[in-house]
């Protein structure tokens, strides 16, 4: 029986708002398989980010179960969700968040730097994931010296050249145009695919949505399925 690589059960979040307390999650339950793209869809505001957050093990929530690779996190000590955050989960962002004075290949080796890989080995990993998406001849460009649509395939690369069992993409192409998201998006599925991660992905973009294995749509608090 295959372990799925993110498990949430009944997920619950809320947030108090001028001195109400609003409930953006109420009862999410997904599992996501290795290899297999969901995207996430629904407006601005129906908790699709704190959902992400969640899975991320960057926010607890206030009731329910998040599993990553089998392993239950959910009343883990904040040293071990670090630990699966380092190892196990990639992040991709709708903005890049590069380090301006770092090369390409620089900014796409740090995860595994600071996992304690060794300079070469980690610039080597880094430099066949960018040469796969596309970034061949801009290995030691800083992001200042890159395209929109070239940060992003460098954040993209940084977001798996460690391996991840699991990547949560929110708006990865939200800042882009229309041609340079869907050649970004192509090349992001294709590796990520490739090399068997769990994709979770936010999108208003329903065209970029129906990439996905599965879509499913954030309503009330409330996952639905999307046809």
């Amino acid at each position: 029986m295959t372990t799925s690589v993110l498990t949430a059960e009944a997920i619950a979040k809320s947030f108090l708002q001028g001195g109400r307390r609003i409930a953006v999650l109420e009862d999410v339950s997904l599992a996501v398989d290795a290899g297999e793209v969901v995207a996430l869809t629904g407006p601005s505001g129906t908790g699709k980010s704190t959902f992400l957050h969640i899975a991320g093990l960057l926010e607890r929530p206030d009731r329910g179960r998040i599993a990553i690779a089998g392993e239950d996190m959910t009343a883990a000590g904040e040293r071990e969700r670090t630990r699966t955050r380092r190892y196990r989960i990639g992040f991709v962002y709708q903005f890049h968040h590069l380090l301006p004075e770092f090369t390409a290949v620089e900014n796409a080796a740090m995860p595994l730097r600071v996992a304690g890989r060794p300079r070469r080995e980690a610039w080597e990993s880094a430099r066949r994931l960018l040469e796969q998406l596309g970034l061949a001849e801009r290995l030691d460009h800083r992001p200042a010296a890159l395209s929109g649509g070239e940060q992003q395939r460098v954040a993209i690369a940084r977001a798996l050249v460690h391996h991840p069992k699991l990547v949560l993409a929110d708006e990865p192409t939200g800042n882009l145009d229309e041609h340079t998201a869907d050649e970004v998006m192509d090349l992001f599925l294709a590796v990520a695919r490739a090399r068997r991660a769990a994709v979770l992905l936010a999108t208003h973009n329903m065209a970029l949505a129906r990439r996905a294995d599965r879509v499913l749509r954030l309503h009330e608090g409330r996952l639905e399925a999307v046809a």
